[in-house]
């Protein structure tokens, strides 16, 4: 019923209000998943470390992120951050994102260190190697390999959560949808127009994905 004519209308009329939202969706996803990794593998060094205080800060970070929403942690961002200094909607909505992802993000990069044989860390110790130095010429990159699937995974549920930035007014592709839809009292066209764009981002972001794992494979 509503892939009818004014659905086809939508999508082609309004293609230019939401090449912007979806640009927007794109830079949101992106920053915060760039912070995330960097969130990610600090707290999941953490939690392998040896000292036990280090990995009792690290489940504690992700049992808050796993225990509570994530449009109450982009609020808590929004209106704690805002309160000290002034912040926009964007970054907001990005540093929430990166504190939520970076948790599974974690999680991914634990497993991933912790599935390298013990016997690469012992052949970089021999060669002279520190154990920092020995982490991160060895060990991580053979990680990041391993993780590369189960990240992808994580980016596009992070695009996906991108669309919880509308309830702060940041102008993505649900906000546009919702917005248009308010304005004509249509909200199922406007809603499977916002569809048809998260598909074709996510399509993309799969691509450079498998793209990224097949160059690492022919690497290997």
């Amino acid at each position: 019923m509503y892939l009818s004519a004014s659905f086809w209308e939508a999508l082609i009329n309004s293609k230019g209000i939401f090449l912007e939202a979806s640009k927007m969706t794109l830079a949101l996803t992106a920053v915060s998943i760039f912070i995330a990794i960097f969130i990610g593998l600090f707290f999941a060094l953490l939690k392998i470390s040896d000292v036990k205080v280090l990995g009792w800060i690290a489940n504690v970070y992700i049992y808050i992120v796993r225990g509570t929403p994530l449009i109450v942690q982009i609020f808590v961002f929004y209106y704690g951050l805002t309160s000290i200094w002034m912040i926009s909607g964007f970054w907001s909505v990005a540093l929430g994102l990166a504190f939520h992802n970076g948790a599974y993000i974690a999680e991914i990069f634990r497993g991933s260190i912790q599935s390298i044989g013990k016997g690469q860390t012992e052949a970089g110790r021999s060669l002279g190697m520190s154990s920092s130095l020995t982490m991160r010429r060895i060990i991580l990159p053979q990680a990041f390999r391993r993780a590369l699937p189960p990240l992808g995974n994580q980016f596009i549920i992070g695009l996906k959560d991108s669309s919880l930035a509308a309830f702060i007014g940041v102008s993505e592709i649900f906000a546009v949808a919702t917005t248009r839809g308010a304005n004509t009292f249509d909200y199922m066209t406007w809603l499977l127009v916002s569809a048809v764009y998260y598909l074709i981002l996510v399509f993309l972001l799969t691509m450079v994905v498998s793209l990224i794992e097949k160059k690492m494979s022919i690497s290997d």
